[in-house]
């Protein structure tokens, strides 16, 4: 019987639900049932083998609704393999320093949920598009002189998502980062 995969996300305007996306994607092709869903959605997640979780960073934190999921299914995501990862804009030069800056995105969340160890932590460059932004997000970015653009490195996700694969079916030794 294949294992069943969850792949949920938490976004703003649309870039972290492509990324998943194209995480379910790879993992199919390895003969995964997979299913792509909001953490906004009331889910049972007890039927899922394993879980990949994937949040946009809105300034230096995932979104509420990601951290939200993780505690309320914290009980079943300890006894699973879990994938995390991350759409952040200032992965856009994928350097050490920019990695651990993003990395430590994640100690609330480690902090907030510590027996859930991720098997593997993903760290992508994101989308900026001005125009799905309102006002205020707008501003913000014009601000901090973020780049506005798709950063979005495919080869890379889908890379990543081939990497965990065998992990989240359990046919590999789990690597934690």
């Amino acid at each position: 019987m294949a294992k069943k995969i969850l792949v949920a996300y938490a976004t703003r305007v649309g870039s972290t639900i492509e990324i998943a996306e194209a995480i379910a994607a790879v993992l199919q092709e390895w003969g995964v049932e997979v299913e792509v869903r909001s953490t906004h959605e009331r889910l049972d997640i007890e039927h899922y083998d394993g879980v990949v979780l994937g949040s946009a960073i809105r300034m230096g934190h995932w979104l509420p609704e990601a951290v939200e999921f993780l505690q309320k299914h914290r009980q079943h995501l300890k006894t699973i393999p879990v994938a995390y990862f991350t759409a952040c804009i200032t992965m856009t030069e994928d350097t050490e320093e920019n990695r651990e800056t993003v990395l430590h995105y994640f100690d609330p969340v480690m902090q907030t949920v510590p027996e859930v160890r991720p098997i593997s932590i993903g760290l992508f460059a994101g989308e900026i598009d001005t125009h799905k932004l309102g006002v205020m997000p707008r501003i913000a970015i014009k601000m901090i002189h973020a780049p506005v653009g798709d950063y979005r490195n495919w080869t890379k996700i889908r890379n990543w998502a081939s990497v965990i694969a065998p992990q989240l079916m359990g046919e590999a030794e789990m690597m934690y980062p």
